[in-house]
């Protein structure tokens, strides 16, 4: 699979959060041989759980999956660029490359915000690639949070 087609099923996540009345965010974990460990939208909501984010229940998944903490191996597909807390939970997971859509000007953690990978007490750093189908996760948003106001 390419990467386009990784983004298209966390799009797919975020579009089921949408309709669980969640922030639209989607995320899908890959395994060294392309295979997919977990794929994932928010469920804050669902789980009256703040730390539910799309990432989060990826990682947990995967490591699962997996017997391991640590997903050297793995690459994570992402709607939205993570927020400070899910870029520290992929530091510590120790994830090998990250792909994200839509910067987030405001919770960013990655490229805005505290851009904790440019820390020096940052102990791992994933290779970042964002603006993947950036417009159709910035449309999904607008979308949901215009439908809020």
């Amino acid at each position: 699979m390419s990467q386009q087609s990784f983004m298209e099923i966390a799009l797919e996540e975020a579009r089921k959060a949408y309709v669980r009345g969640e922030v639209p965010v989607g995320s899908v974990l890959v395994g060294a041989n392309g295979n997919i460990l977990a794929a994932e939208g928010n469920r804050v909501e669902q789980h009256s759980d703040p730390t539910a984010h799309a990432e989060i229940l990826a990682i947990r998944a995967g490591a699962e999956t997996l017997g391991t903490p640590r997903l050297e191996c793995c690459d994570l597909y992402v709607t939205l660029e993570p927020c400070p807390m899910c870029a520290q939970a992929i530091s510590f997971a120790r994830v090998r490359r990250l792909y994200f859509g839509a910067c987030d000007l405001k919770g960013g953690g990655v490229e805005n915000g505290p851009r904790l990978y440019a820390q020096p007490t940052c102990h791992h750093r994933p290779a970042v690639y964002g603006g993947i189908d950036e417009q159709r996760s910035e449309q999904l948003l607008k979308a949901f949070f215009a439908s809020r106001r």
